[in-house]
């Protein structure tokens, strides 16, 4: 029995032993595998000051800053942060540009017509008079050669800086008046806070026409140094409350069936990235202009509604002889832009091929809309 025993257990000691080398020989090699993999470098976080044109307290056209910054924050997982500044709190809104291109700031977020004195015609890229609605702007952005000549204005102008929409708003309303528009003849002479080529449009109708920022309008109609303003869509427009003070308000928006605004950064910046983090900003804008688009399409109708029935405001369509007048004037201006500007030119030519062949899409592929109902 006792030999039993003593086999017994040297056959256990022998398999422990056993058990206990395959272990210390596994972990030797895990230990040799840690020291031989290479380490990951260590990514460099980009950290983009972005200060802005629109107050983010505004539906879509400022807020849309705020859910890009977050979505971008958590796709990289902190890798990309942006801190975004109010307008006029880092740079002032018009200043952006230069502010981005000369290294000030390593980024903003815009409208491009706000360039156009810098650039004639870079407005095309912000909205177009007549123009395309939001998924014909987008699929001549991002599937035509629209971005590509986007950023060719800023090359070619000397401006380095990358830039990409990131932003879609729904269409804007045509104006504020005090009074009926009835003909031509009741808009010269008119004061009017008017925004990008469409603003060039109204000029030739013999309007006067400047470009405030959206938080001086009200005082401005208020004092009566405006007779009348375009400045947004519905939802917003009543957050400044023009109808506190002029009462008509005129559609469709002719001048702004969509409108872009845009993600920039500053060239040097942009080129230290790493390919990770370049695509998730073109990722996150990408999705940005999906959420805007969906978020201002949805707010617009019960606006409308309210302004009439608590606010006592006269929601107006314009004739057909007043939307051929505002057709005529912008056909006026886009012949004049392309004779002065070939960058233009050759962008709007673009455009316009694109949108021939859009046409029979447009006409065939959706239902009629339904005659408005004031």
């Amino acid at each position: 029995m006792k030999k039993k025993s003593m086999l017994k257990f040297m056959t256990m000691l022998m398999v422990v032993l056993f058990l206990a080398a395959g272990l210390m020989a596994g972990c030797a090699k895990k230990e040799e595998a840690k020291k031989e993999a290479p380490k990951e470098p260590m990514v460099k976080k980009v950290k983009l000051d972005v200060p802005i044109c629109f107050s983010t307290a505004l539906p879509g056209l400022g807020s849309s800053i705020v859910e890009l910054a977050d979505s971008l924050k958590e796709a990289s997982g902190g890798s990309v942060t942006m801190k975004v500044y109010e307008p006029g709190k880092l740079v002032a809104p018009f200043e952006i540009l230069d502010a981005v291109a000369g290294g000030k700031v390593n980024a903003g977020y815009y409208a491009a017509g706000y360039w156009e004195g810098k650039m004639p015609g870079i407005s095309l890229f912000t909205a177009v008079p007549f123009g395309p609605e939001a998924p014909e702007f987008l699929a001549w952005m991002f599937r035509g050669n629209g971005l590509k000549l986007y950023q060719e204005y800023y090359t070619k102008n000397g401006y380095d800086v990358w830039a990409m929409p990131a932003c879609v708003l729904a269409p804007e309303t045509a104006g504020w008046f005090a009074k009926p528009i009835n003909s031509v003849d009741d808009l010269k002479g008119l004061r009017m806070r008017f925004f990008g080529l469409g603003g060039k449009a109204m000029e030739k109708l013999g309007v006067s026409v400047s470009l405030l920022p959206g938080g001086e309008i009200f005082p401005a109609l208020e004092k009566r140094a405006l007779d009348g303003s375009e400045f947004s869509m519905p939802a917003i427009d009543q957050r400044l409350g023009f109808y506190k003070v002029v009462k008509y308000n005129y559609f469709p928006g002719w001048h702004q069936q969509a409108t872009f605004l845009d993600l920039m950064i500053n060239g040097d910046v942009w080129r230290g990235m790493t390919d990770q983090q370049r695509a998730l900003i073109k990722m996150a804008c990408m999705a940005n202009l999906t959420n805007t688009l969906a978020h201002t399409e949805a707010i617009q109708g019960a606006v409308i509604r309210e302004n009439a029935a608590k606010r006592g405001v006269k929601n107006m369509y314009w004739s057909d002889e007043m939307l051929a007048a505002f057709k005529g004037a912008w056909e006026e201006v886009a012949e004049e832009l392309a004779a002065k500007s070939p960058q233009f030119k050759e962008a709007y030519d673009d455009l316009q091929a694109f949108r021939a062949d859009y046409k029979y899409w447009e006409a065939l592929g959706f239902l009629p809309r339904e005659k408005p109902s004031m």
